[in-house]
């Protein structure tokens, strides 16, 4: 890739409008058709009144407009938010009124989550709804939501044109925290005047080549996850296509790589896990030579699903570790990691750092906290106390993950700093969900640790000890009650995937809950 060039949708629109830009669905976007939707939608905000530094937020599957939308963001100046499909009204509300959202635009397809949204939020944003697109599930798209207003009439008024006052814009995603209260992930606009290519694409194209008309990549996650997204959004500035999964399916996976001849795709070892229970037939007739690289991060890989894929597909896989702080990030390719199974890497953006209790840099082979330095820190949205939680002495910041290196600077993960769930590839917090458990009456105490799953990594299981006095009835109802109000609370991913009935939680003397051994017993259990 030329790091001189300058990578933006616009570019492909001009010197190759025809081209795929996205293929979903069965459906064909040029670069042409994204651009245009792009250019309108910026047009509908500023219509609406976003401003420079003003934030949107969205809830959309994944389709080609979801693509559009952060274009529109980076070509009108806002903080663009994507908000997961997965999510209760109440957690959407609590987006929305943090990231002070001007405008949301929802999916019809997400009625029942989005519709209560204008009866909570006060000022409300102006509310706006997409028409969702027929497919397998719906033979007609879903009606429109009461309380929004549908976008199509507002970019059929809009020009297709690139506005003469155009200024860059940003992504502003959330990612969970220790207390469960989600913390967006905010870095300063680009300066008015800047024509480069979108910091959320340029370092992707560089560590991934991803530039360059070849390129066919395959989409398997939601779009509001970061690397999704800003991977979709970095193939699209490089002039590639883009082969978006509407929804994950092991078997759809396999055929669209074949058929569109993909050469780069992205996992998660949730994913492998269901590539690999495909049946034997299917797997064995899987061709795909033009697939060059298969990435995956976002979990830790057990060592015997990733060996068990390097024997199906050859040393193609790329593994990385970052977040979306984007504080740094490690690179392991195929070869490197045979040699040193289970390390996620050597450091390719940032500096790394193993850091002890004092604050004082470990030598390789000691375990403690990873941390990286070198790039530009990252701040939380509204969020002080929490960036501070994550930047050490001499602005050294840390995802929380604890960790070694070796010899050759190779990281090795061996624990989660707080104690977070990764089930899916999704980052799910235990104290949000004992937050929710202990508001059930007749729970006395909760925890919630993670335990291992096949097929999702992890799944959370929450181990309830009852209050003093239930009668035989009233403990007997509860784990019940308990799951009841984890379906009405929380996004599917978060709920415990079982309830356990405990007399007591093991702790230390001091009160400090063991979750090690809490986990060791309700995997037993």
């Amino acid at each position: 890739m030329n790091a001189e060039a300058v990578f933006d949708l616009r570019r492909h629109a001009t010197a190759a409008p025809e081209r795929a830009a996205v293929v979903c669905d069965g459906s064909r976007t040029s670069y042409a058709e994204l651009e245009a939707w792009a250019n309108r939608l910026a047009a509908v905000w500023r219509r609406l009144g976003v401003r420079r530094g003003d934030h949107v937020a969205t809830l959309l599957g994944n389709r080609p407009e979801a693509l559009a939308v952060a274009w529109a963001a980076w070509r009108c100046g806002a903080y663009l938010t994507p908000m997961s499909t997965a999510l209760t009204p109440g957690e959407l509300r609590y987006l929305v009124e943090d990231c002070g959202a001007r405008v949301v635009l929802v999916d019809t397809a997400c009625a029942a989550q989005a519709a209560p949204l204008p009866g909570l939020v006060r000022p409300g944003p102006h509310w706006l709804s997409l028409q969702a697109r027929p497919g397998p599930d719906r033979i007609e798209p879903a009606a429109g939501i009461e309380g929004f207003d549908p976008v199509e009439p507002l970019l059929a008024e809009a020009s297709p044109a690139p506005a003469a006052d155009e200024c860059p814009g940003a992504l502003m995603l959330y990612t969970s925290g220790t207390t469960g209260a989600p913390k967006g992930v905010w870095r300063p606009l680009p300066p008015a005047d800047y024509r480069g290519t979108p910091p959320f694409a340029g370092d992707l194209l560089a560590l991934f080549d991803l530039g360059g008309p070849q390129v066919r990549y395959l989409s398997t996650a939601p779009l509001y996850h970061a690397a999704a997204l800003r991977f979709a959004l970095a193939v699209t500035a490089g002039g590639g296509t883009v082969c978006m999964l509407p929804r994950f399916d092991a078997a759809a996976a396999l055929d669209t790589i074949e058929r569109e001849a993909v050469t780069i795709s992205q996992w998660v070892p949730a994913m492998f896990q269901r590539l690999l229970a495909l049946p034997d037939e299917r797997r064995a007739r899987f061709s795909a030579p033009a697939h060059r690289c298969a990435i995956h991060a976002a979990a830790p890989c057990p060592v015997p699903l990733k060996r068990r894929m390097l024997e199906w597909w050859g040393p193609i896989l790329l593994e990385y570790y970052a977040g979306s702080e984007g504080i740094g990030l490690t690179l392991i390719g195929s070869r490197e990691w045979l040699a040193r199974p289970g390390s996620v890497g050597r450091a390719h953006r940032g500096r790394l750092h193993i850091v002890g209790v004092d604050g004082e840099d470990l030598p390789a082979g000691r375990t403690g906290l990873v941390c990286f330095s070198g790039l530009a820190p990252f701040a939380y949205h509204r969020a002080p106390e929490k960036t501070a939680a994550r930047t050490l002495p001499g602005g050294r910041q840390t995802l929380g993950d604890i960790g070694h290196v070796d010899a050759d600077g190779y990281l090795f993960l061996t624990d989660r700093a707080d104690d977070k769930i990764i089930s899916g590839g999704v980052n799910v917090y235990p104290q949000e969900i004992e937050a929710a458990i202990a508001a059930v009456p007749g729970v006395a105490e909760c925890a919630v640790v993670g335990v291992p799953d096949e097929r999702f990594g992890e799944r959370p299981v929450a181990a309830v000890v009852p209050a003093p006095g239930l009668d035989a009835a009233a403990r007997a109802a509860l784990a019940g009650q308990v799951a009841d109000h984890c379906r009405a609370v929380l996004g599917r991913v978060k709920r415990p995937d079982r309830i356990v009935l405990v007399d007591e939680l093991p702790r230390l003397p001091t009160g400090k809950l063991l979750r090690r051994r809490l986990r060791d017993l309700l995997h037993a259990a």
